[in-house]
């Protein structure tokens, strides 16, 4: 990894790399979800097809730093789309198809966005758009047809080379409070970052075959879907699923296919191990990532258990690549219930209130040293907030949000966002905890756990419930929770209230919105 270079462009400097190396390599195998197509390309068709895509982008008079919303499903042209815009200069902006008009008029106006490349249904959100419009599919009036002038162009794209330091991307982050910032990552920081996402915490090799399941409208999709597998030359598994998440389905695809690694949240984890899995097996699957959210250790127990394949933790953010993780090639032991430890080239530590490091043992806020060279990786700014910026970079350190807690091992334990942390009676207790130890019941599907105000303790620990069909929420069930709870953590941590619900708050990436479940009981 080379950060020093003047000049830096992942489509030409990494990919284009592999396409010269192995043009014939699988690159992207894509199904839809039915199982009834497949499509796949190799490096050197990849990097065909993305340089008539820049050349179509650069003749449309999109030019380097421009933005450009990238709204599509999981086909393969999302992925045509990012190297192309890349090749020439242009600002990636990838956004979920869930986003509503709403969502798109903040996005726009927020991100001076110059263009638009998106589907049928997504041009209908955008009726008063008025930059580049690229549509892909059913012919939209007013949009232009990227297949068609795809077609039409050459494989030539001789945009001027980009710098190391200009924009690269931006990410629209799937906060839990408030309205998204504008992550700005720059080309040679996150292009070159990935290099440590995709081998160390991915364990990639070039005759790997890797399976996402994140959405492409969040940053994993940067992580695990693009930059991070293709620094290693590994062909992409992707399955067009546009329907709610199948627990059922993905175990069914990784019999199927020969995946060897997979990425997969804790929340879909949680789904999966709930499944039946008989006589299924996974001759394939070596190795298997998770990230998002903590991952309890009874998950982690029972996936290990039904694959043979345990699940390797990591932690990062929109705003980084991989910081914290469980690393395969490093041979350490993973502890379950721990994000694992520090990633090389980061100075990862837990801060007090007063930015100072407190010891093993002690809570504290993840932050990351900043010296006169930020680390490789880290993004630059919140895009047009400088305030934000400021507030995020204090003394030489950035402030993730998240709290912690490190043992003698090194390994690192997710507490929750400073906004989480419940306070009750003098104590502090996160989330997580008491949230691992209600996944460990088989009634339990899906759980959060926030502080309910309360005039005599300050706060109490609450927790909203989804059940497993077929288990009942009656007055006993919660008793019998609570007392799960007392054999699993110490007697203050367990919900005083336990609240059933059909389904919980998500953010886009799937995160679970505690802030809106604080804001309910404020309200109530």
């Amino acid at each position: 990894m080379n950060e020093e270079t003047e000049y830096f462009n992942f489509a030409t400097g990494v990919f284009d790399w592999w396409a010269r190396e192995q043009p014939g390599a699988p690159a992207l195998w894509w199904v839809n979800e039915a199982r009834t197509e497949e499509r796949r390309l190799d490096f050197g068709e990849m990097r065909d097809l993305s340089l008539r895509a820049g050349r179509v982008f650069w003749d449309s008079g999109l030019r380097a730093g421009d933005p450009v919303v990238v709204m599509l499903h999981r086909v393969p042209e999302w992925w045509i789309v990012m190297l192309g815009l890349i090749r020439i200069g242009a600002v990636p902006v990838p956004c979920t198809p869930q986003l509503t008009p709403h969502d798109l008029d903040y996005r726009i106006d927020a991100g001076g966005i110059r263009g638009v490349v998106t589907d049928a249904s997504g041009a209908a959100k955008l009726p008063g758009f008025s930059g580049v419009k690229w549509q892909l599919g059913e012919t939209v009036a007013g949009w232009g047809d990227l297949d068609a002038a795809m077609r039409n162009a050459p494989a030539e794209c001789d945009a001027p080379p980009t710098r190391a330091d200009d924009p690269g991307i931006i990410y629209f982050t799937s906060a839990t409070t408030g309205g998204p910032k504008m992550v700005l990552h720059t080309q040679a920081s996150y292009g070159l970052g990935h290099e440590l996402t995709g081998k160390l915490w991915l364990d990639l090799k070039p005759d790997d075959l890797h399976w996402n399941t994140a959405d492409l409208g969040w940053g994993k999709a940067a992580w695990s879907s693009f930059y991070g597998p293709w620094h290693c030359g590994a062909c992409l598994f992707v399955v067009d699923a546009r329907g709610r998440f199948s627990a059922a389905q993905t175990l069914d695809m990784l019999e199927a296919y020969p995946i060897t690694t997979l990425c997969v949240p804790p929340t879909a984890l949680r789904m999966i191990v709930r499944e039946d899995f008989g006589a299924r097996s996974f001759p394939h699957l070596r190795h298997c990532v998770t990230a998002g959210e903590p991952l309890s250790p009874s998950i982690f127990e029972d996936w290990e258990r039904h694959t043979g394949v345990p699940a390797h933790e990591g932690y990062g953010q929109t705003e980084t690549v991989i910081l914290i993780g469980h690393f395969r090639s490093q041979g350490l032991p993973i502890v379950p219930g721990t994000m694992g430890r520090a990633a090389p080239g980061f100075d990862v530590r837990l801060l007090d209130d007063e930015l100072r490091p407190v010891p093993d043992g002690e809570e504290g806020e993840i932050a990351i040293r900043v010296g006169e060279k930020r680390p490789v990786g880290l993004f630059r700014e919140y895009w047009k907030s400088p305030e934000q910026t400021a507030a995020s970079f204090r003394d030489g350190w950035y402030l993730t949000g998240d709290r912690a807690i490190r043992g003698a091992d090194g390994c690192f334990r997710f507490i929750g966002r400073k906004d989480d942390v419940i306070k009750s009676s003098g104590y502090r207790i996160g989330p997580f905890e008491v949230e691992s130890a209600l996944t460990a019941h088989p009634a339990v599907l899906d759980v959060a756990v926030v502080g309910k105000p309360d005039e005599l303790r300050g706060q109490i620990v609450k927790a909203f419930v989804v059940l497993r069909p077929g288990c009942v929420s009656e007055p006993e069930t919660v008793k019998i929770l609570q007392e799960h709870c007392k054999h699993l953590v110490a007697p203050y941590k367990y919900p005083r209230e336990i609240e059933f619900v059909g389904e919980l708050p998500k953010t886009v990436s799937g995160k679970t919105r505690r802030f809106e479940l604080r804001q309910r009981e404020a309200g109530r």
